[in-house]
C-alpha cells in the first residue's frame, strides 16, 4: 500500500520548526496575523465641543511625502461618528508608562464626553483642537484625507499635518496583549567580504 499524498502546506521548506497544523486552516492565518507588532495609540476627536477618544493599534505610516497614515476603524465607532463630521482628529503614540491610559480609552463603560479626560493632563491640538495627551511619546495631528470599506472595517486615510515627539519607550501591541520593554538595537549584519578579502 502506498501512503497518501501529503498536502504541499505540509511539506518542509527551510530551516524552521515542523508545522504541526494545517497551514491553510482560517484560525491558523488570523493567530498568524496577530504577530504583527504595532504601536497603541489613543485617537482623539473635538466635534464642535464634543470630545472623545479611543484606542487603537491598527495606525499605520502609508506615505511619506506627503505625510499620510491609515486608521483601521469600525465603521458603527463613535470616534468615526465625530471624524466624518469633523475632518480632523490627532494622534497619541502612547509610552511605555501608559499601559492604564491604553486599556481605560479602550473600556466600553467608559464616560463619555469630556468626563473621560478628567484623569489625564492634557493640552488642545492648535490645528484639531483634539486633546494631546501629556507623558506621550508623540502628537499628530490630522487632517482626513479619505475612507474607504475594507471588509468589517474602514480605513481611514489622513494627512499629517503637525507633531511633536519627545525620546521614550513605546507601549506595543503584539499577539492581542499590550507590552512594554526595553528597545534594544540589532546587530549590524557583518559585511559579505569582498571578493579580493576570500583566500
Amino acid at each position: 500500500m502506498t501512503d497518501p499524498p501529503r498536502h504541499p502546506a505540509a511539506e518542509a521548506t527551510g530551516p524552521g520548526p515542523a508545522r504541526t497544523t494545517d497551514f491553510a486552516h482560517p484560525d491558523q492565518a488570523r493567530q498568524a496575523m496577530r504577530r504583527l507588532t504595532s504601536g497603541v495609540t489613543v485617537l482623539t476627536v473635538n466635534q464642535d465641543g464634543i470630545r472623545h477618544g479611543t484606542t487603537a493599534s491598527a495606525v499605520f505610516t502609508l506615505s511619506r511625502d506627503p505625510l499620510i497614515l491609515g486608521v483601521g476603524l469600525r465603521p458603527t465607532s463613535t470616534f468615526a461618528t465625530l471624524v466624518r463630521r469633523t475632518g480632523r482628529f490627532s494622534v497619541n503614540v502612547l509610552s511605555a508608562a501608559q499601559n492604564g491610559t491604553a486599556h481605560n480609552f479602550a473600556d466600553p463603560h467608559r464616560p463619555l464626553g469630556d468626563a473621560q479626560f478628567a484623569p489625564y493632563e492634557w493640552t488642545a491640538d492648535p490645528l484639531s483642537g483634539a486633546p494631546l495627551l501629556e507623558g506621550c511619546l508623540s502628537h499628530m495631528s490630522c487632517r482626513v484625507w479619505g475612507w474607504h470599506q475594507v471588509g468589517d472595517h474602514d480605513l481611514l486615510l489622513a494627512e499629517v499635518t503637525g507633531g511633536s515627539h519627545r525620546p521614550d519607550v513605546p507601549l506595543l501591541s503584539f499577539a492581542g496583549g499590550v507590552h512594554t520593554g526595553v528597545l534594544t538595537p540589532a546587530p549590524a549584519p557583518r559585511a559579505t567580504p569582498s571578493h579580493s578579502e576570500v583566500s
